[in-house]
């Protein structure tokens, strides 16, 4: 068997792990996977995810997708779960950083990257620029699902606008 089949294989196991809440199994597989190749940046990804979310490990993760970023820059899915942390650390600068990185990738869904750059603007009360993000993303989605999502992001933004310049 081709070895990047083999590991694409374990990869999808370490998912079915993730899906099944056996979060342990899937990041052994993860971690034999990366002992078996360490420049296979999925599995950095898939393991950060993991360290993100179901850890709470977050200096863990957000080292762990930078090496995925250094390995496997072309994955879609590094910069979505990326993005989400760095938003939630409030790591600002690193989180433009990415994005203007994600927004070029091939298979990105600019949509939500768009959406990204308004949630980031947004929380730091950048109130005009979040606008322009959001009308971005609602402009380049053909999902109807996530343009009510994006209606209702502008629509909380105008009112905190509003709030933040009444007061």
């Amino acid at each position: 068997m081709d070895n990047s089949v083999m590991l694409e294989e374990m990869l999808n196991n370490a998912n079915t792990a993730i899906k099944e809440n056996r979060y342990e199994d899937a990041s052994s597989i993860l971690e034999e996977i990366i002992s078996i190749d360490p420049n296979f940046g999925k599995a950095y990804n898939h393991l950060a995810y993991l360290y993100d979310t179901k850890f709470r490990a977050y200096e863990k993760a957000e080292t762990l997708y930078t090496l995925c970023l250094e390995k496997s820059p072309e994955y879609p899915p590094l910069y979505y779960n990326f993005a989400m942390l760095l938003s939630n650390l409030e790591k600002w600068e690193d989180l433009k950083n990415l994005l203007d990185k994600a927004i070029h990738v091939v298979g990105i869904t600019k949509s939500t990257i768009y959406n990204e750059y308004g949630i980031m603007y947004e929380q730091q009360n950048k109130f005009d620029t979040a606008l322009e993000y959001y009308k971005k993303s609602a402009l380049s989605t053909i999902d109807n699902n996530a343009l009510k999502r994006i209606k209702t992001s502008i629509d909380r933004t105008k009112q905190k606008k509003a709030i933040h310049y009444n007061l």
